[in-house]
């Protein structure tokens, strides 16, 4: 994280394989997100350019179901607008996944702001989380790869240039 970063990557916590790396997204939904991005893993971890802050700064552990568990509620309201007073270059916020677009936008179904990612820019651009799932979420919407990612890709080498 620093001031001159200009792309914040808001997603929801790290995950188990994150959380034994130390490194966010050094799993496949980071593969996944370096894709959808256009993103080099050089330039996704280019902390000049590029911000990651999750709404969970922590592993929140296993859920009941056996994925990871959600962001601890408590953490985001704590300390997430004094770090984002921080950056004040930030031109485009991605909003990975439901937690970090209820946080940012309020309630709402992640496919339909997808969808209509338009109604969010300049500022956000609401994404699915990219874990396995995304896969088959994407084949049931296939306007996700016509319309959505060329317009990701687009917005992010602005916002990076």
């Amino acid at each position: 994280m620093s001031q001159t970063a200009t792309l914040l990557i808001a997603s929801q916590a790290p995950g188990t394989k994150v959380h034994e790396s130390g490194i966010p997204f050094s799993d496949p939904s980071g593969d996944r997100l370096r894709e959808w991005t256009g993103l080099s893993e050089e330039q996704f971890y280019d902390p000049a350019k590029v911000a990651i802050l999750p709404m969970g700064l922590c592993y929140p552990g296993r859920a009941k179901n056996g994925g990871d568990a959600p962001p601890r509620a408590e953490c985001a309201p704590l300390w997430r607008g004094r770090l984002l007073a921080a950056m004040p270059a930030i031109r485009l916020t991605l909003l990975i996944g439901s937690y970090a677009q209820n946080h940012v936008l309020g309630a709402g179904a992640v496919a339909s702001r997808v969808r209509n990612f338009r109604d969010y820019l300049p500022r956000y651009f609401p994404l699915p989380h990219p874990s396995w799932r995304s896969r088959v979420w994407a084949g049931r919407n296939p306007w996700f790869e016509e319309e959505v990612l060329p317009a990701l890709r687009e917005c992010v080498q602005q916002a990076i240039a």
